[in-house]
């Protein structure tokens, strides 16, 4: 086969991107090729006291300016010499296409995961124990996540909550630990976990949990679903290049290139950044 079938490639890596996806289901995402997003907000009101006939003091509405550059991406580029490009099968293609978008996908979640300095702090003094750390174990997993939905409503983000949802993105290990609590407790929970396990998304105490191999070490993600925006270009999104006789390694092959790329934001904007935690785990 000689011919690279780029639109049936692109169909395929699109149908892929469009598979659900943790990164999907935690933050909003929004399609844009604007190259700079703006959020300004209002400050807010604040209230005062006093007893009657005397006077107040009035505050100054202000707007502050909020903006985010989506200049990042992710990208993949793979290149076939013309003799192996001609015993390629349209399969072959497929497989390959496949494999970009999930290294894409891949590639979203862990530079989603890698933007823990926009989130909250949330420690060990958060769930009651002294500062540092938390060592996660099956005698502290109900105060995590008890605590962390306590945080959101003392946040201010319960109907946030209520509307969205909350989540949990624990490391694989953690994950497990969640898994053998939710196991040993409460019939219906219990028989489900016993026969099926945890799957991606259980909800367990009132929060979706899901696990990852993708966080930063000592951080663990969490908070209100939707609360960090996912800034993605369309007119990239999903766009598969063809390069005749690409350069690779300072030099043209004779082959062909398969380019594609996800330009993308990742943004908690300040209003919504009490409600997104950075928990901090040993």
């Amino acid at each position: 086969m000689s011919i690279v079938p780029t639109l049936e490639i692109e169909t395929k890596l699109q149908e892929r991107l469009d598979a659900p996806m943790i990164w999907k289901e935690i933050c909003e995402v929004k399609y844009t090729n604007s190259g700079v997003v703006k959020n300004p907000y209002l400050t807010d009101a604040t209230q005062y006291t006093g007893t009657r006939g005397t006077g107040y003091t009035s505050v100054a509405v202000a707007t502050v300016d909020s903006s985010v550059t989506i200049s990042d991406y992710v990208g993949s580029a793979m290149h076939i010499d013309d003799a192996d490009l001609a015993q390629k099968s349209f399969s072959d293609f497929m497989e390959i296409a496949d494999n970009m978008a999930t290294v894409l996908n891949e590639g979203m979640e862990t530079a989603m995961l890698a933007e823990h300095a926009q989130w909250t702090n949330f420690d060990n003094a958060s769930i009651g124990g002294v500062a540092g750390n938390i060592t996660v174990a099956i005698t502290n997993i109900k105060d995590i996540i008890g605590n962390i939905k306590e945080a959101i409503r003392a946040a201010g983000g319960a109907e946030m909550l209520n509307r969205n949802g909350g989540f949990i993105q624990w490391r694989e290990a953690d994950y497990t630990l969640v898994e053998s609590l939710a196991s040993s407790e409460g019939f219906q929970t219990a028989d489900d976990v016993l026969k099926n396990g945890i799957k991606q998304g259980f909800r367990y105490m009132g929060m979706e949990h899901y696990s990852t191999s993708k966080n930063v070490a000592g951080h663990v993600f969490a908070g209100v679903k939707n609360a960090m925006t996912a800034y993605v270009v369309k007119s990239t999104y999903g766009r598969v290049k063809t390069i005749t006789n690409p350069v690779v390694g300072g030099a043209q092959i004779s082959g062909v290139g398969l380019e594609t790329r996800i330009d993308r934001k990742f943004k908690v904007w300040d209003k919504r950044a009490p409600i997104v935690f950075d928990v901090l785990v040993a």
